[in-house]
């Protein structure tokens, strides 16, 4: 027995100090995914809160046959779904990007690299063109590309959350990297990006 089912066994009896290991283990993690599906830091704190309330919940009827961490992210998945789509309803828009659909939204960000104050406007705009192109994938790649590249799950974890083949989930990623690509390449951002070697020879699923 691993010493993660030790503690989620102790969650399980009510052990607080237990429950407060797993938190720690897994919050920044669900945070990221949060930010990126509501597109704020207080929206996304207010979704991990919920994502971690459920998870206290319904602790108990967890099938430790399982992974732990991909019961968790499906949990996850579908509260960041939930709130986009009432927030959606409430018309409350995130101020990062516009949310134009109900399977959520994705606030891309450029990472800090300290660049001169001079290029502030071109990152903006390479921010925005990114935002744009992933708002612009359909939902299946747009989801995908949010636990691959952002969360940082592995292939398996993918397949084990979202229900899928291995082979699907590494095509299905390919397939969103080179959409991507192309949309950027198409509005003059990153016309050198190769093509996903990933991709090559493969067809979509």
């Amino acid at each position: 027995m691993t010493t993660e089912q030790n503690i989620i066994r102790a969650a399980k009896a009510g052990k607080e100090t237990a429950f407060e290991e797993l938190v720690t283990a897994y919050e920044k993690r669900v945070y990221q995914l949060a930010f990126r599906y509501t597109g704020n830091e207080f929206d996304a704190f207010d979704v991990s809160q919920e994502v971690f309330l459920r998870v206290f919940r319904f602790l108990p009827q967890f099938n430790e046959q399982s992974k732990f961490s991909t019961w968790l992210y499906r949990i996850a998945v579908n509260v960041c779904k939930d709130f986009v789509r009432k927030r959606k309803m409430k018309n409350e828009i995130s101020l990062d990007i516009p949310d134009d659909d109900d399977e959520g939204s994705f606030a891309a960000e450029i990472p800090d690299l300290r660049f001169n104050p001079e290029t502030e406007a071109e990152r903006r705009e390479l921010r925005d063109a990114i935002a744009d192109g992933i708002e612009s994938l359909p939902e299946r790649h747009r989801e995908i590309l949010i636990l691959r590249d952002v969360v940082g799950l592995s292939y398996d974890e993918i397949g084990n959350t979202l229900a899928l083949e291995q082979g699907t989930v590494k095509s299905r990623i390919a397939r969103a990297r080179d959409r991507l690509r192309v949309f950027l390449s198409d509005g003059g951002n990153f016309s050198g990006i190769p093509q996903s070697k990933e991709a090559t020879g493969r067809r979509d699923k």
